[in-house]
């Protein structure tokens, strides 16, 4: 089986206008609408480091639904947990990162430490047989307040959506800006295997390394540096031998800053360090992933001017369609 990578892009992503997303702390409600796209898998970030985290999910099908929920958290190893629910057709139900419940209500059986942060997984499977590879059609979206005010809220993705990423020939890449005080970022990547349930926590096998270059605003390219995403800290058992056996990448990790006029929230690792373009274009263009088959990335990019403002959108490609 070659090996492949899906990633879903919004029709229009525009990180460059910093859209505004008003402050509000009236519940987890105000999680907005997410696309009507019809998918069975979904993955989210999410981040409890003087933050909170909800992930929303809506049975959009007409029959019932059994979902696999896995969670993954970077800051202890990208140790797994895991859990089933069930969903009866119209039926959302949105899981608080701190008190995670069953759509019924009850324990999940699944608590996280404070600080934790990673990425959900859920999959839609057979409600009988638990098949991971049929389900129902659902839609998802998460959020994520920070302490100091602003929020990031997007659209759960479906990496098999609705076109795929050419990795050999096409860079990922997005836009940012410093327009109306933006200050800091985050850069996320979402690196596994799915080959039924999936797997994260080898990160040898299940990474991707890609070169940095940043555009300014008249198209002017700074090449930066080699990086690798995967899911892991700096304090990873695993980290010296993922960098030995990539060899061409000297820093490997789950999140980073743009640069250092907008660098990491969390004051982690930088994609373009000595860069000081506060406008312009991110390029990932992709070197080698882990050896497995089935492999995928999921990229997001959250903006925020460390008050009461924040944005989070996916990464996207050039299509090279009108």
């Amino acid at each position: 089986m070659f090996n492949k990578i899906f990633i879903i892009t919004t029709a229009f992503i525009i990180i460059s206008l910093f859209i505004f997303i008003p402050d509000s702390y009236s519940g987890i409600d105000d999680i907005p609408d997410s696309d009507s796209n019809e998918m069975v898998e979904l993955y989210s970030f999410f981040d409890l480091r003087d933050r909170e985290s909800y992930v929303q999910l809506t049975n959009i099908d007409s029959i019932d639904g059994t979902v696999h929920v896995q969670i993954f958290d970077v800051s202890n190893n990208c140790n797994e947990n895991n859990f089933f629910d069930t969903y009866t057709p119209a039926d959302t139900h949105v899981y608080n990162m701190r008190d995670i419940q069953t759509n019924n209500g009850n324990p999940s059986g699944v608590v996280l430490p404070d600080g934790a942060y990673g990425f959900v997984s859920i999959i839609a499977v057979n409600p009988s047989f638990r098949n991971f590879n049929a389900g129902f059609n659902m839609v998802g979206n998460f959020r994520i307040i920070d302490n100091n005010g602003y929020e990031y809220r997007t659209n759960s993705v479906d990496p098999d959506g609705d076109c795929c990423w050419d990795m050999n020939n096409t860079p990922l890449t997005f836009n940012f800006n410093t327009n109306n005080g933006v200050v800091l970022s985050d850069v996320v990547g979402l690196t596994f295997n799915r080959e039924g349930e999936v797997l994260a926590a080898d990160i040898s096998n299940y990474e991707f390394t890609f070169n940095i270059d940043i555009y300014n605003e008249n198209e002017v390219p700074f090449s930066c540096r080699n990086i690798i995403f995967a899911c892991t800290d700096q304090n990873n058992p695993l980290l010296e031998s993922l960098l030995e056996s990539v060899g061409v990448a000297s820093v490997a990790s789950f999140e980073y800053g743009i640069n250092n006029s907008i660098p990491h929230s969390k004051g982690g690792e930088l994609l373009c360090p000595g860069n000081i373009i506060r406008d312009g274009l991110v390029t990932l263009n992709f070197i080698m992933a882990g050896p497995t088959e089935q492999k995928q990335f999921i990229g997001f990019i959250g903006l925020n001017n460390g008050a009461g403002r924040g944005s989070m959108d996916s990464f996207w490609y050039p299509n090279g369609e009108l």
